[in-house]
C-alpha cells in the first residue's frame, strides 16, 4: 500500500511566533526598551519608526495563521492587502535608520568619502532585507497556494530571530563572538529541523533550503572577513546619500 504523507500547512505558526515579541525584549532590552519605557532615551525618530513597523509586522505574522485557523478569511485578506503597504515601510525604515547609523562612520578623507568602521557589517542588514524580500514577494505570488505561501512568510519571520537573539546572546555572554555565532548556529538548527519535519512534503520544501543558503553565503563572508570591492564602494556611496 502507497504510504500516504500528511499536509504540513503551519497554521500553527501564529502561537509560535508570540515568542518573537518576548525575544526583541530581551534583545533590545538594555539598548531601546529599558530607556523607551521611564522616558529617558535621546534616540532618534528613526529608531521609532523602525521600532513601530518591525512590531506591526510581528503581529500580523501572529495573527495571519490564527485567523486562517477561525475561518476568518476576509480579514486574513484584508491584512494581507495592508501588508502591501507595511511591507515597504518597513523596508523604508531598515534603510533610514542603517544610513543614519553610518553616518558616524563617515569621514571626508582628501575630499573622499570614507568609513571609519568595517563596511561588511553593512552585509547583515541588507541580508536580511534581501531574505524578507525574496520571501515576501514568493509569499504574494503564490498567496493562493498555502504549501508556498505559508513557508515564505514563516520565513519573513525567521528573518528576526537573529538581530534580537544575537544582541541577547552577545549581552548575558559578553562576547561578540560567542554570541553571534550561536545565534547563527540556532538559526540553521531551525531551518534545519523545519527541512526535516517537512522532508517527506511534495510542495514548498525548496523554501527553507533557499532561506539558509542565503544565511551561509552572508555568514561565511563576514566570518571569513571577505573584502568585495563592489560593496565597499556601495556602503560608501549608500552612507554618502542625502538620506537622514
Amino acid at each position: 500500500m502507497a504510504t500516504i504523507t500528511k499536509k504540513i500547512y503551519f497554521d500553527k505558526s501564529g502561537y509560535y511566533f508570540i515568542g518573537l515579541p518576548i525575544l526583541v525584549l530581551l534583545g533590545f532590552w538594555s539598548s531601546y526598551f529599558s530607556k523607551l519605557f521611564p522616558g529617558t532615551n535621546d534616540y532618534n525618530s528613526y529608531f521609532h519608526f523602525h521600532a513601530v513597523m518591525m512590531t506591526l509586522w510581528i503581529l500580523a505574522l501572529i495573527i495571519q495563521p490564527i485567523l486562517i485557523r477561525k475561518k476568518e478569511l476576509t480579514l486574513h485578506k484584508f491584512i494581507g492587502k495592508l501588508s502591501y503597504i507595511l511591507m515597504p515601510l518597513l523596508f523604508i525604515s531598515v534603510i533610514l535608520l542603517k544610513h543614519f547609523q553610518l553616518q558616524k562612520q563617515l569621514e571626508i578623507v582628501n575630499g573622499e568619502i570614507s568609513l571609519s568602521g568595517p563596511s561588511p557589517h553593512l552585509l547583515l542588514p541588507f541580508k536580511d532585507l534581501l531574505i524578507l524580500g525574496i520571501m515576501y514577494i514568493i509569499a504574494i505570488v503564490n498567496r493562493r497556494d498555502i504549501n508556498i505561501h505559508a513557508r515564505a512568510m514563516i520565513a519573513t519571520g525567521i528573518v528576526f530571530i537573529e538581530p534580537a537573539l544575537s544582541r541577547f546572546l552577545i549581552g548575558i555572554t559578553d562576547s561578540v563572538p560567542v554570541g553571534f555565532l550561536t545565534t547563527i548556529g540556532l538559526v540553521y538548527a531551525i531551518l534545519i529541523a523545519l527541512m526535516i519535519v517537512e522532508r517527506k512534503q511534495k510542495k514548498g520544501r525548496w523554501i527553507f533550503p533557499l532561506v539558509l543558503s542565503f544565511y551561509i553565503i552572508v555568514h561565511s563572508l563576514i566570518i571569513f572577513q571577505v573584502q568585495i570591492g563592489f560593496w565597499e564602494t556601495f556602503a560608501k556611496w549608500f552612507a554618502g546619500l542625502p538620506l537622514t
